[in-house]
């Protein structure tokens, strides 16, 4: 089995379910309320811990209680967590969860991620199949490079600019402007831009081009939390593991669609294991 990890970015999140997200000025109560550790990293090394089996996850902390609780939650969840500390609050999210489906993010605190000065296994990466980043500075960058293959996602864009290293996929959502990415931003260009979209599948261009359909979802449709991260860690599960470009995003289409099928970010994700696979919950 591929070994594969993260290099990235944990929040600690508080979800409300509710029947709409309210306008200005009104008041909607919630049917129900959890929190976990999510943000990109976090779902990414979940997802690919119930793929692989193992996933570490590189990241820093923050220094207080809601830190604390990330560090448990990770370790119940299955992830070899390995973090750096900062003097300042855990990073919050709080998040509401509509009847349609879609997802709405109020964050609390700047985004912390690893730096490679911070203690953490870099040396090791050179050993993995397949990386997934979501944050770190240049160096760590340069370290996770080291890996067989390595996915990011264009909101380390500082980071990867800096880095002056060539990226095997970066993965976006072509209908967030967060995630923007135009040819000349990186340089090297990486090898291949896959852009998802949604319900409408998505394309890839670079040393190769294509386009995929959604995938049929396995279930009513529950909420969008945590989609394109699983999309993208199964994405770098895949190449790592030795997948085709097109093999390996049909499996990261179907993981996205899994956790479309869950609530919150990890009861949905998809499973790999006794030669079948299967929706279960965190």
């Amino acid at each position: 089995m591929a070994r594969v990890g993260v290099v990235g970015h944990v929040e600690w999140v508080q979800f409300a379910v509710v029947e709409r997200v309210p306008p200005a000025g009104e008041i909607v109560h919630a049917r129900d309320t959890f929190s976990e550790p999510a943000g990109g990293g976090a779902v990414a090394a979940v997802q690919m811990r119930k793929l692989a089996g193992a996933a570490r996850l590189l990241t820093a902390l923050g220094s207080d209680d809601a830190a604390q609780l990330v560090v448990r939650r990770l370790d119940e969840l299955g992830v070899e967590l390995h973090h750096g500390r900062r003097p300042a609050p855990q990073r919050r999210t709080f998040t509401m969860l509509d009847g349609t489906g879609e997802r709405t993010i109020i964050v609390l605190g700047e985004r912390i991620v690893p730096w490679s000065s911070d203690p953490l296994p870099w040396d090791e990466l050179a050993g993995f199949d397949g990386i997934y980043l979501t944050g770190g500075d240049a160096a760590a960058v340069r370290a996770a490079r080291a890996a067989r293959v390595l996915v990011a996602t264009p909101r380390a864009m500082d980071a990867l600019a800096a880095s002056g290293v060539q990226l095997d996929v970066l993965v976006r959502s072509a209908t967030d402007p967060g995630e923007a990415y135009e040819p000349g931003m990186l340089e090297p260009a990486p090898r291949v831009v896959v852009s998802t979209r949604g319900g409408l599948g998505g394309s890839w261009t670079g040393e190769s081009s294509g386009t995929w359909r959604a995938t049929p979802l396995p279930g009513p449709p529950v909420d969008a939390y945590g989609c394109g991260d699983s999309f993208a860690a199964a994405l770098a599960f895949g190449l790592g593991a030795g997948m085709t470009l097109p093999a390996a995003i049909d499996l990261a289409a179907r993981c996205g669609a899994a956790c479309l099928s869950g609530r919150g970010p990890y009861a949905g994700q998809l499973e790999l294991g006794a030669g079948s696979e299967r929706g279960v919950s965190g």
